[in-house]
């Protein structure tokens, strides 16, 4: 499977006292290049997390971040601390035997006494090991989202071999005809002249014009590499690399074919290979 360098995720879930949520964005970049961003609570995964994702991730520069935000709970999440209470009571009880005029405490100032409400959360550790869990479904999202923009780009990659094969195609006949047709033109000039076609001089005319026409080797090049191009697509995995090299390759065959052309219809068919072979190129730019 071609996977692309592009992608984003984004998860997120309600924790007791805060939300958490992870992002990743990924795009094209010739390593793997990561950003993490962490909250101070959680600065310790920064390890695990960057294990997390050179572990699915070859190439790429990718974005992590990790939010936490703690919410303000409503009266409904709060719990008295009867530990706490049970306290105060005997302490207020110890207070009033030695002090037998003094006022009681009332509900309200129990209630304000650090302690006695306690709203529910998550202790260090069991906030990490939730952070790591949202990290792994965050890359799972990711890969699927790599996954379908690869998808994209092998059908788009594939639809411009075709294009590739077709000029090939345009190109092989025309060499034997671009052959006789100068080898009739310049008999008829030499006529004109008054001089013998089959002179020896002729025949070293059209050997070095054979010579310099000759593109069979470049078009057989540019088949071999087109061949290669759609076996890397089949095969699939980390492929990006392998891929710009055979497009460099490619465009090396088509600027040859044009520079070696005589003939219009040749060097429509080089042009239309260089457009092609360039849209190749911008695109397996994104592949991983």
């Amino acid at each position: 499977m071609i996977l692309s360098m592009t992608g984003f995720a984004a998860v997120a879930t309600e924790l007791p006292g805060c939300s958490l949520a992870v992002e990743l964005r990924s795009v094209n970049h010739r390593y793997l290049d990561l950003q993490l961003r962490l909250p101070d609570e959680l600065r310790g995964l920064e390890a695990a997390v960057r294990e997390l994702l050179t572990g699915e991730l070859k190439r790429g520069k990718v974005d992590c971040r990790i939010s936490l935000n703690h919410v303000q709970l409503g009266a409904a999440t709060l719990a008295v601390n009867a530990e706490r209470v049970s306290q105060l009571r005997e302490a207020a009880g110890e207070v009033l035997r030695h002090a037998p005029g003094s006022m009681p405490l009332t509900v309200a100032e129990i209630l304000r006494w650090p302690g006695v409400l306690t709203e529910p959360s998550l202790g260090p550790e069991a906030l990490a090991a939730q952070a790591i869990t949202l990290v792994r479904q965050a890359l799972a999202e990711l890969g699927a989202s790599r996954a379908r923009e690869g998808q994209k780009l092998k059908a788009m990659l594939e639809e411009r071999c075709r294009g590739v094969e077709a000029q090939i195609e345009r190109v092989a006949p025309r060499v034997p005809v671009i052959h006789d047709a100068y080898v009739e033109k310049l008999g008829a000039r030499l006529k004109e002249a008054g001089l013998d076609p089959d002179a020896e001089r002729l025949k070293q005319e059209l050997a070095l014009f054979a010579a310099k026409v000759d593109v069979a080797e470049e078009v057989s090049r540019l088949s071999a590499h087109v061949a290669e191009v759609r076996r890397v697509l089949g095969e699939g995995g980390s492929s990006g690399k392998r891929l710009d090299f055979l497009m460099q390759e490619l465009n090396r065959e088509a600027n040859t074919l044009g520079s070696k052309s005589v003939d219009a219809e040749l060097s429509q068919a080089a042009l239309e290979l260089k457009v092609l072979i360039e849209q190749m190129r911008e695109q397996v730019q994104n592949v991983e």
